[in-house]
């Protein structure tokens, strides 16, 4: 099984599709990597050789960010917006959708599940 950046690839899948499972690595910086090294975009991962693996290995830590130090950098970002008090910062404070979506119906990724409303009591009023 080859494991790049930290992550098991899966064994029955395209090399090009198995590179996909690695956080920060999608379907066209799979393939510009597969043509940098000269692999067939076909070939499944246990059919790679460990010379192979090496080569995409030295790629990837040379050349892109992924995984831990990915996420960590979008956390920074986003706490950065957060700590200047911004538009975007705001709304991810708030948890609110931050790229202009409506939130009055929808947002219920972002909002979370819906809350029951508060009903006041409706008794007779004294005059």
């Amino acid at each position: 099984m080859a494991r790049i950046a930290g992550v098991d690839l899966p064994r029955q899948k395209r090399i090009d599709i198995g590179l996909t499972y690695i956080y920060g690595i999608g379907r066209s910086t799979s393939s510009e990597i597969l043509n940098q090294i000269g692999i067939d975009p076909s070939i499944k991962t246990d059919d790679l050789s460990g010379e192979d693996i090496n080569q995409i290995r030295k790629i990837i830590d040379g050349e892109y960010k992924v995984e831990g130090e990915l996420r960590t950098e979008i956390s920074m970002n986003i706490k950065r917006l957060m700590d200047l008090g911004c538009y975007r910062g705001l709304r991810h404070r708030r948890s609110l959708p931050v790229h202009g979506q409506r939130t009055s119906t929808n947002a219920r990724t972002r909002k979370g599940p819906r809350r029951a409303a508060v009903k006041k009591k409706g008794g007779a009023k004294k005059k």
